[in-house]
């Protein structure tokens, strides 16, 4: 395969074929580090294009050991189904992977299924994370934020190559879960994103969301998915002093700063203080939540929701350390979060309607955070562009395979979880279990769903239930697709309504 920078020799798999390991951006490493991404240099000869590139540098899971991944790691994968004489130029989907800017890689995501069934052209890539993607300092200037930046370069590539592998360059969708979301939504609102994509997918994350303090642990700060560059340049300070990056003025200080070993860097201290990319730079002039108010995006069709138990997965993931065993403990983890409106938030939520006091906690932090800040976002966008063809979903498979990696709580069945809608899209993404027959049918939908809407704007086809548009205004509003396996758990539902949105739309006025 022919690219604009050389010769690629990937594997066929008869049905498709893979190009993995792709470089889209030259190696964000020594000067180029904290610098935004430029072209990969041409290379002669043919390029061995059939393993994945290293993930970008990040943490491992806890207790897993030393630090994994690398810098030089600005790489995509192609997924492309073998030519047919009788089909045009397919629609090109472009993975976003999730992992709070921290984690994560486009190599996980196994793309058979879209690629095949789907008919579709698929891209998964990687870009930079923490302290590499997200770091700021006075003298970088308004530098934008460096992972965004990668995610556009790689999208330039996309456009530039996507008819070599039989994809449509004009016809490209972005579609990302969790992390993966914000940044599409950076994209919606980024004016340097114009042109790069047609339409978007965002799953279990959108320009409204954020977490009340205390959701990931007692004390923990709230979180806002984006923060101003004077918060960034301030802890690039802070870092730069740490590391003892002070001396020489600008030139010196960033001389310092890039000559410290990559080690050095990737701590979890670090790594964790960025991983919010900032605004106020070119690539994000404001802040996304604020331009989507006034307005100001790519009017592109969007299709995006939430799992019906998102919270379940942070919740799950914190009990060992911070149990929420009797209603004392919860109206505490309440008190933390909502202050004088716990007493309002409680009888809303009262424990005893719950399972157990944490199932209570996990379904305020998912109706507060997620499920309604993503409808929050669909009236906004549907406010300013009356005709965008908009659908919602919520994915609510209660027995959904568990991610690998999850804990064991008894008393606490995760659900539909955030994250757990990601191996029905991919099915090699680790589970404990596998899917039963109803599952895979699901799977089935989802995928047909999701690569018939990168294909023509709307998700719907032939032999399917139907989709209908998102209703943002009209009561009531059963049309948010609820996804779930077995008869009838495909059908319109009024999220709004289950997730008691109007009450937490009075509580953020």
């Amino acid at each position: 395969m022919r690219t604009d920078r050389g010769l690629l020799r990937g594997v066929s798999h008869g049905a498709y074929a893979t190009f993995l390991g792709v470089p889209y951006a030259a190696p964000p490493t020594g000067p180029l580090r904290w610098r935004a991404p430029v072209p990969a240099a041409a290379w002669g000869g043919v390029r061995d294009a059939t393993t994945p590139a290293p993930r970008c540098v990040q943490m491992p899971a806890p207790g897993a050991g030393a630090v994994v991944g690398s810098e030089d790691c600005l790489y995509l994968n192609v997924t492309t189904p073998s030519p047919r004489p009788d089909r045009g130029k397919r629609p090109v989907l472009v993975w976003m992977h999730g992992g709070a800017f921290l984690g994560g890689a486009g190599g996980d995501h196994d793309t058979e299924r879209l690629a095949v069934r789907g008919d579709a052209v698929v891209v998964t890539i990687n870009y930079r994370l923490g302290i590499f993607g997200y770091f700021g300092h006075p003298d970088l200037g308004s530098a934008p934020p460096f992972g965004l930046a990668d995610q556009q370069a790689a999208l330039r590539w996309v456009r530039a190559n996507a008819d070599r592998f039989g994809g449509d360059p004009g016809n490209v969708t972005l579609f990302g879960e969790s992390a993966g979301a914000i940044g599409i939504c950076a994209h919606l609102t980024s004016p340097t994103a114009a042109g790069l994509f047609r339409r978007a997918v965002l799953q279990s994350g959108s320009c409204l969301m954020s977490f009340p303090r205390g959701a990931l642990g007692p004390g923990t700060p709230a979180y806002e998915p984006f923060s101003s560059r004077d918060e960034v340049q301030t802890a690039g300070k802070e870092t730069a002093r740490q590391l003892g990056c002070t001396a020489g003025g600008g030139d010196g200080v960033l001389a310092c700063l890039r000559a410290q070993s990559t080690e050095r860097l990737a701590t979890a201290g670090l790594m964790a203080s960025f991983n919010r990319p900032a605004f106020g730079n070119d690539l994000l002039p404001e802040e996304p939540r604020r331009a989507l108010g006034a307005g100001r995006f790519h009017r592109v069709p969007v299709l995006l929701g939430t799992n019906h138990d998102e919270m379940r997965t942070f919740v799950g993931l914190s009990l060992a350390a911070f149990p929420i065993r009797t209603e004392d403990d919860y109206r505490a983890r309440l008190v933390d979060a909502f202050g004088s409106g716990a007493p309002a938030v409680e009888a809303r939520y009262p424990a005893a309607r719950h399972a157990t006091p944490a199932l209570a906690w996990a379904s305020v932090l998912t109706d507060r955070s997620l499920a309604c800040t993503t409808l929050s976002a669909a009236r906004t966008l549907a406010a300013h562009a009356p005709g965008l063809p908009l659908y919602g979903y919520e994915f609510d498979d209660p027995n959904a395979p568990v991610l690998a990696g999850l804990p064991a709580n008894p008393d606490f069945p995760y659900g539909a979880a955030h994250g757990f809608e990601i191996p029905f899209l991919f099915p090699s993404f680790p589970t404990e279990k596998p899917m039963d027959a109803a599952q895979r049918e699901l799977s089935d939908r989802m995928v047909d769903y999701w690569t018939n809407f990168a294909r023509t704007g709307d998700p719907n086809a032939h032999g399917a239930p139907t989709w209908p548009r998102l209703r943002t205004t009209r009561a009531p509003a059963r049309s948010v697709l609820s996804l779930a396996p077995g008869p009838g758990g495909i059908r319109p539902v009024d999220a709004g309504s289950a997730h008691h949105c109007a009450f937490w739309d009075r509580q953020a006025r």
